[in-house]
């Protein structure tokens, strides 16, 4: 991927409906509250159990804005009609022979609109107008929600990468592997 003249720090994407903009430090509650979901902490092992306040703020205002700057990930809010509905990203930016992964979660009240798959396409497009060779997804076998996303954005399933996810748990899971070409 081609970066040059781009500032990751204030790139914004937009669709039809969508914003996928920087995180700000109003998105703190909004995301606290969505992260409470089950399914939200089920799918997302970053996402800690109990997920609290310090833990919002830190990815808020830390590890989103860090992973910009240091041009590994753009890190976006969704954000419908001007409410927060939702987190995605481009990560691993120029980390990954598969390419750079996308990847997205909508808030529980928000969900049934088909924003994770505009925001999941809209992420896919940005990062192959960019130059990216290929980008990927991935979910849980078990996860027929994420998989349904993944197909509605434009991506292919390849194939199945046995224990590749790792859960706060300790146990391991299989995981469905998409990806999207230039030209998909």
């Amino acid at each position: 991927m081609d970066l040059s003249g781009i500032d990751l720090t204030t790139e914004v994407v937009r669709t039809d409906r969508l914003v996928l903009r920087p995180f700000r430090e109003d998105d703190v509650d909004a995301v606290l509250a969505a992260c409470q979901s089950p399914d939200i902490a089920r799918w997302i092992a970053a996402v800690s159990v109990p997920y609290t306040r310090a833990d919002a703020a830190g990815w808020v205002t830390g590890e989103a804005p860090a992973m910009r700057r240091e041009g590994t990930g753009l890190t976006v809010a969704i954000e419908a009609d001007g409410r927060f509905v939702g987190s995605g990203g481009v990560h691993r930016i120029g980390q990954h022979p598969m390419g750079p992964e996308v990847g997205y979660w909508i808030a529980p009240e928000a969900r049934g609109n088909g924003y994770a798959a505009e925001a999941a396409h809209a992420l896919a497009e940005w990062a192959i107008g960019l130059g990216a060779h290929r980008v990927y997804l991935v979910a849980d076998v078990l996860n027929t929600g994420s998989q349904a996303v993944a197909r509605r954005a434009g991506f292919t399933q390849e194939g199945v990468l046995r224990s590749y996810l790792a859960y706060r748990d300790g146990s391991r899971g299989d995981a469905a592997v998409f990806s999207r070409l230039p030209g998909d």
